[in-house]
């Protein structure tokens, strides 16, 4: 990764903070709000792969720490995982559909929450599986599907793609 982008990820990371944290925390619905941070390390692993979409993820997620009353590094933590696993789940697939990355967020999302919830139960954080996961899905979820385009836009030109290295010396050494 070059020093560009670097900067660009940085651009990136600190522009969905402040929209989070000025925009988005204040639209709550029974307690739940959007979280286009958690959107950040789904993009970066739809767009870059896993390996990328988890240092993404935990570059988010400590940011998103920093805000957030719960156990530091539980973010950093959930974020990198979430990160990593779409990075691997959409590996194989043809990305040209315009639907594709709004499924992915909405599918991705909800399981960044049950492990955020599940994770936070076991760390001592309490009610977080019983009160908090229901609203949370309900609200954050719809708001990754209205989210994710703008947001996989903003990490594509943060990221340049990785090739996945599939045939990378095909027709291309000598004969």
């Amino acid at each position: 990764m070059t020093s560009a982008d670097l900067a660009r990820c940085t651009i990136v990371l600190f522009v969905v903070l402040v929209v989070q944290q000025t925009l988005l925390d204040s639209v709550r619905i029974a307690g739940a709000h959007p979280d286009a941070m958690l959107l950040l390390p789904i993009a970066a692993g739809y767009v870059a792969g896993p390996d990328r979409g988890a240092g993404f993820g935990f570059a988010a997620g400590v940011l998103a720490d920093l805000f957030l009353p719960t156990t530091f590094g539980l973010s950093a933590l959930v974020f990198c995982l979430v990160g990593y696993g779409t990075g691997l789940t959409v590996r194989g697939l043809v990305r040209s559909s315009w639907w594709l990355p709004p499924i992915v967020a909405a599918g991705a999302t909800s399981v960044g929450l049950a492990v955020y919830a599940i994770l936070g139960s076991v760390l001592g954080e309490p009610g977080t599986v019983t009160t908090s996961l229901a609203p949370a899905l309900v609200v954050a979820t719809p708001a990754a599907v209205v989210l994710a385009t703008p947001v996989v836009r903003l990490v594509s030109w943060a990221l340049p793609a990785v090739s996945s290295g599939h045939g990378a010396g095909i027709g291309s050494g000598p004969r």
